[in-house]
């Protein structure tokens, strides 16, 4: 009798489990493909993302190199023409040993400033950070900062040669240099600034430091200097990267950026 009941015991457990598999399986199912649809919906709004920020970033390099422009034409172009024409104006016929130095001199303004009209046509193709490379981006970026006379820049480059490049993460990494330069520039008050961009083990790092008046990151939240370091770490999340911020007031700022780069 034992056994019987036993045996009904096991019939009637094994009836219900084969029964009810078909739920659990079902439910399983329907689990998985929830989860594998909010995956898929994740992924694309990461893409989305990530493609209005490249847009975003395009436009942000346009409006800077144009900006750049601008003033080089006024301040550098513009002041070269103005002695040009000045020199011209001032040649007295009656004089040619005086007048053939004035014609030499305007002939020396006017190379200089089809020299500078030349770099600016390079800065203006250097739009296309794809076609230079990301080192040579920036070090056209150092060479603009230098020519102001404010600022000592030290670039070092490490590790790059023979490194396939990426052009998506490179505009941003670009951007992310842009944004921490000019943060050195407006608000630190800095007139030297460190930069080391180096590859090793499949990470590109991107360190920036400068001898500015430093700060309190918490005191600058919310503000226009703390929007800026909020976007240096949106766009490197964005490239699944990250980064370290250390500053502290009187001490300068150092701006460290990991990017995985395969």
């Amino acid at each position: 009798m034992v056994n019987n009941d036993n045996i009904r015991a096991l019939v009637i457990t094994g009836t219900v489990i084969f029964m009810i598999s078909p739920a659990f399986i079902v439910l399983y199912i329907l689990v998985y493909n929830k989860r594998k649809k909010k995956y898929a919906e994740e992924k694309e709004q990461m893409e989305e993302n990530f493609n209005n920020e490249l847009i975003k970033t395009q436009h942000e390099i346009r409006e800077q190199t144009m900006q750049t422009i601008g003033a080089d034409l006024h301040d550098n172009v513009g002041q070269l023409l103005s002695l040009t024409s000045f020199t011209l104006k001032s040649i007295a016929y009656g004089e040619p040993d005086t007048m053939m130095k004035k014609v030499t001199d305007a002939i020396e303004l006017t190379s200089r400033s089809i020299q500078e009209m030349r770099l600016l046509g390079k800065l203006l193709q250097g739009e296309q950070l794809i076609g230079i490379g990301l080192t040579e981006a920036i070090k056209q970026e150092v060479k603009w900062l230098e020519k102001t006379g404010q600022y000592h820049v030290n670039y070092l480059d490490e590790g790059l040669s023979g490194v396939t490049a990426n052009p998506e993460k490179d505009l941003i990494v670009f951007r992310i240099a842009q944004e921490v330069l000019n943060n050195a520039i407006k608000h630190a008050q800095a007139t030297a600034i460190g930069i080391k961009l180096s590859y090793h083990g499949g990470q590109l790092q991107l360190v920036i430091t400068d001898n500015g008046i430093g700060f309190n990151l918490a005191e600058i939240q919310g503000g226009q200097m703390g929007m800026g370091l909020q976007n240096i770490h949106k766009r490197a999340v964005l490239i699944g990267g990250q980064t370290t911020i250390n500053s502290a007031p009187g001490e300068g700022t150092h701006i460290h950026v990991f990017i995985p780069y395969l």
